[in-house]
């Protein structure tokens, strides 16, 4: 018996969301060794001058930065989880665009309306949340766990931004990725498809 014969080949078998992860992590490894400028330069989202070139690159790189370790590993537990489902049944592009769209939009958000330093993937977490339970609708049917994750996640996010004011964590974002998922939801149910994309 040789040492072949226990290989077993590694299937790269979601490409965007372990794409996302090893950028994340590289960002995350960058974070540390240069302790938070990696973070406030390339991977977070905030007001700055309109004619710095990196402003407008923060406004999708904001979702690949994370504060810690443990920050990404919180994420990408529910990405790794839900992501390569999603990705398999809408495929490789289209949750890429998703995700550009919901890093777009709460970039924009929060530079209309607030003026944090915005960082990490959960906004697409909560998207793909979502978006997910939109694929048991059939019929004209709404499942059971559309409610509960309704429940469960916007309900909770809006007490703990709107109730209790808890600004450590960017509950904005968390509700607006909600929305995405929602609005990508309605967009595939009803049999629409991304231009250009087929």
């Amino acid at each position: 018996m040789h040492i072949a014969d226990f290989y077993i080949p590694l299937d790269y078998n979601s490409p965007v969301i372990l794409s996302c992860l090893f950028c994340s992590l590289f960002a995350c490894f960058l974070n540390f060794l240069t302790r938070g400028k990696t973070n406030r330069l390339f991977f977070s989202n905030y007001r700055s001058s309109i004619f710095h070139p990196l402003f407008y690159v923060r406004l999708f790189t904001h979702s690949i930065g994370h504060k810690n370790f443990q920050h990404l590993i919180h994420n990408f537990l529910f990405l790794l989880l839900i992501g390569p489902m999603m990705e398999e049944k809408y495929g490789s592009i289209p949750i890429l665009l998703m995700f550009l769209i919901t890093s777009f939009g709460i970039a924009l958000w929060n530079l209309i309306f607030h003026d944090y330093c915005v960082l990490g993937a959960s906004g697409n977490v909560y998207m793909l949340i979502v978006l997910s339970s939109f694929t048991n609708i059939t019929q004209g049917k709404i499942p059971l766990t559309l409610i509960f994750i309704f429940i469960f996640y916007i309900v909770s996010e809006m007490k703990s931004n709107l109730v209790e004011g808890n600004q450590k964590v960017y509950h904005t974002g968390h509700l607006l990725g909600a929305l995405f998922g929602i609005l990508f939801g309605l967009y595939f149910y009803y049999g629409l498809s991304i231009p250009f994309i087929q």
